[in-house]
């Protein structure tokens, strides 16, 4: 137990300190509760990590059982530069040829050249139309969107009305070009293809709309650079359009892009990719060990440091560990040639870490549905797929009610209980440091009388003393 100092006594008595070693004992639980909070704090860290790792694997197993992940494809141009394509998961494997005659275009027009350079063009308003134009006889026939309408004061300058055209969101673009003749308003359609084209109109407030004078300037004489186009090529010979340089639906699960127009034919090559594949087992077993390793680590107790890991002795991460272990141990029947992991090169190392045979592993892709079988059976019981087990047990920890919201419930009671145990044990403190500080204050003060009393005795008997001499 502590030891109490004190400089003096009586009236020199150092109450202060007294009271300040007293109370340091009262509050001497303290620092372990504050230290017990900070290992709560921790688990609940780690845990939340954990969890975390748990989610990556509840991915990584789910590639395993989607349909898509076993039906991976890779797509190939003998000329990307010209012909770039990919392919959905499932597409059936194929080979085709693909010539590109024309790319998708915008429309672009230039208005006549506008003069006096920087001056206002006149009152009035435009109108601006999306949709598609007719080449014999050329005609214009209106989109189903709404027209747009754009004021044009006055004082208004050619920059001022490009201005006014890019913020109103017509599906145009403008901009300026000067040059020695002077300015031409031009304007772009913002997407490619025929049904994308558009018409500039006038409504000059001198009333006449179509000749070389006022707003009307910007339609008389105004000539379109280039058509609204679609993209043209041939599959197989056969011709197809796009509105743009994708074309999305035209073989099926096959998504190919002009890149530029051909010289000669560009084969595309759709052939089921086993790298896909192989990756997403290598992405299963890293997301497994890291689980595994954290687990190991907080699980061990070190001989050697005599140090225990954070979850030393703790039964729910022991048991998350072992739950885990058994779902990548598990046999499946669903496949006649392979059962368990180790069947197709995925081995457990010492310490609980899956390792993969690369050679073994891609001569076992040799069955691929053998393989998949085994992974991503559906059926019940022991036919179950070694994947979904793992995803299901995933689930369920992740689950609202699961694993982990039940553990870090508990990791937070405790944490509250730890709070609600340093508020009374610094309550307890406050009161008997209250106690002590009254009760020494008034010892103090009794021994301050006590010395002048005593000092008062003896001025008396020194006193006396004298007077017999």
């Amino acid at each position: 137990m502590a030891t109490i100092s004190s400089p003096g006594i009586g009236s020199g008595l150092d109450v202060k300190s007294i009271v300040s070693q007293l109370v340091a004992i009262e509050k001497q639980p303290l620092e372990k509760l504050k230290l017990q909070a900070a290992t709560v704090q921790t688990k609940i860290s780690a845990f939340g990590q954990i969890k975390s790792m748990v989610s990556t694997l509840a991915d990584a197993a789910g590639k395993l059982t989607s349909v898509t992940g076993w039906n991976a494809v890779s797509a190939t141009s003998s000329n990307s530069s010209a012909v770039s394509a990919t392919a959905i998961g499932g597409t059936l494997p194929t080979t085709f040829s693909v010539e590109v005659q024309g790319l998708a275009k915008a429309q672009a027009t230039a208005s006549a050249s506008l003069l006096p350079v920087g001056g206002a063009l006149g009152a009035g308003t435009l109108r601006l139309e999306l949709g598609q134009w007719s080449v014999s006889p050329a005609s214009f026939t209106p989109g189903a969107g709404v027209p747009v309408d754009i004021d044009i004061t006055a004082s208004d300058t050619v920059f001022d009305i490009a201005s006014k055209i890019n913020g109103a969101d017509a599906g145009v673009t403008a901009t300026v070009l000067s040059d020695a003749s002077g300015e031409r308003l031009l304007l772009r359609g913002k997407n490619t293809g025929e049904e994308a084209g558009f018409r500039l109109s006038v409504t000059d407030a001198d009333g006449v709309d179509d000749d070389a004078n006022g707003l009307s300037r910007l339609v008389a004489g105004s000539t379109v650079t280039q058509a609204a186009e679609n993209a043209h090529a041939t599959v197989n010979g056969i011709a197809v359009t796009s509105a743009t340089n994708t074309f999305a639906n035209t073989v099926a699960g096959v998504t190919f892009k002009a890149e530029a127009v051909t010289t000669a034919a560009v084969d595309i090559t759709i052939a089921k990719d086993n790298s896909a594949l192989t990756k997403n087992i290598d992405d299963f077993v890293a997301a497994y060990n890291a689980i595994n390793e954290l687990l190991s680590d907080a699980t061990k107790y070190d001989g050697t440091t005599k140090q225990a890991g954070l979850f030393q002795g703790d039964s729910t991460a022991i048991g998350l560990q072992n739950a885990l272990r058994s779902a990548v141990q598990s046999v499946s029947t669903a496949s006649s040639v392979f059962q368990r992991l180790a069947d197709v090169g995925i081995t457990q190392q010492l310490g609980g870490n899956l390792a993969v045979d690369s050679a073994k592993l891609a001569k076992a892709l040799e069955k691929p549905d053998e393989v998949k079988n085994m992974f991503r059976s559906t059926e019940s019981g022991s036919a179950q797929g070694i994947a979904v087990k793992i995803k299901a047990l995933t689930t369920s920890l992740l689950s609202a009610d699961g694993f982990f919201k039940a553990k870090d419930a508990t990791l937070q009671l405790s944490l509250d209980r730890n709070a609600k145990d340093q508020t009374r044990v610094s309550e307890r403190a406050q009161a008997v440091e209250t106690q002590l500080n009254r009760r020494y204050s008034a010892l103090d003060t009794q021994l301050a009388s006590l010395n002048a009393l005593n000092a008062y005795i003896s001025q008396q008997v020194t006193a006396w003393n004298k007077s017999k001499e």
